[in-house]
């Protein structure tokens, strides 16, 4: 549960399937046009994916999407405060930095190898200074340099220009991928304080307010699921005339057509003027029959 702990795990699941993704998937065509897409393609879109990936799996997102909802078309009750959005931002900030390791890290690492800006960039390197491409045609030279990052032998005079070229696009590569890492540690510090500074909380009122959004979550999920099961059990009696498990059955119900069909029809919950909702698929009659049921709350007997 410590964010320092599960941010280097996913680093370090990222570092290993990028290993495993260039060596057995990447391939670079080595055509003039082609190598520009392919290795951006490997460099950009799989950080992209890391993100929504990373949004998508962290619960406080849909938190902030669902609670701290700031569209004009939301009902009066949904409507936040300012201070409730200073919140949101904070926590969305937050969110955002967390989502941002694994992408951050698939580049870092891709630059560092430099496999993939090699061949990205192999057909638009400057190639002027040499002699042997002095009387050679632009179509001819884009060829030559696409097909740098695969030659397993090439002639006497294009070895010496591939290995400079090659030299020069991993030094390029690896500048890229230190700037990349200057550049996240700056805007890590940075967030940090900004978050802090602009936060209407005080250092202990941030630490106890994070410290109760994770208490009430887990607190809310025991009693939703306790809730959940006391409720269902309670409404499969009314509909079948005993609980599953139950060892001291005497009596059962047949459910007629109708309850069947009440059954199948899905209701949502708390939605509309009613003051209590069904929470449940099993159906409004068996509910309308028992009026108990509309109460406050369910008696619980042992």
């Amino acid at each position: 549960r410590s964010g320092t702990c599960t941010n280097s795990l996913i680093a370090v699941l990222t570092i290993c399937v990028q290993q495993l993704f260039s060596s057995y998937t990447f391939s670079c065509p080595c055509q003039a046009g082609k190598n520009f897409y392919y290795g951006s393609a490997f460099l950009l879109v799989p950080s992209l994916i890391l993100l929504i990936v990373g949004y998508a799996l962290r619960g406080q997102m849909w938190t902030v999407a669902s609670e701290y909802c700031c569209c004009s078309c939301a009902p009066p009750y949904r409507r936040s405060s300012p201070l409730e959005r200073r919140l949101a931002c904070l926590m969305f900030f937050n969110i955002t930095g967390r989502a941002l390791v694994a992408p951050l890290t698939w580049l870092t690492v891709t630059l560092m190898t430099g496999t993939y800006y090699e061949c990205a960039a192999s057909e638009f390197a400057s190639v002027d200074q040499y002699p042997m491409f002095a009387n050679v045609t632009a179509s001819k030279r884009d060829e030559i340099l696409a097909g740098f990052p695969c030659y397993t032998s090439a002639p006497s005079d294009v070895i010496p220009v591939r290995d400079e070229v090659a030299l020069l696009h991993r030094y390029q590569s690896q500048m890229l991928g230190w700037i990349l890492i200057i550049l996240a540690t700056i805007a890590f510090l940075v967030s940090k304080c900004l978050g802090r500074c602009c936060s209407p909380l005080t250092s202990m009122q941030h630490h106890y307010w994070s410290n109760h959004l994770q208490s009430e979550r887990a607190l809310f999920e025991q009693a939703a699921e306790e809730h959940s099961r006391l409720l269902i059990r309670h409404r499969i009696k009314k509909v079948f005339g005993f609980i599953p498990g139950s060892e001291d059955i005497k009596h059962i119900r047949i459910p007629s057509c109708q309850d069947w069909r009440d059954i199948s029809i899905p209701n949502i919950l708390c939605v509309g003027d009613t003051t209590q909702g069904p929470y449940s698929f099993l159906g409004e009659r068996v509910v309308e029959e028992n009026e108990e049921d509309r109460q406050e709350g369910i008696e619980l007997k042992p």
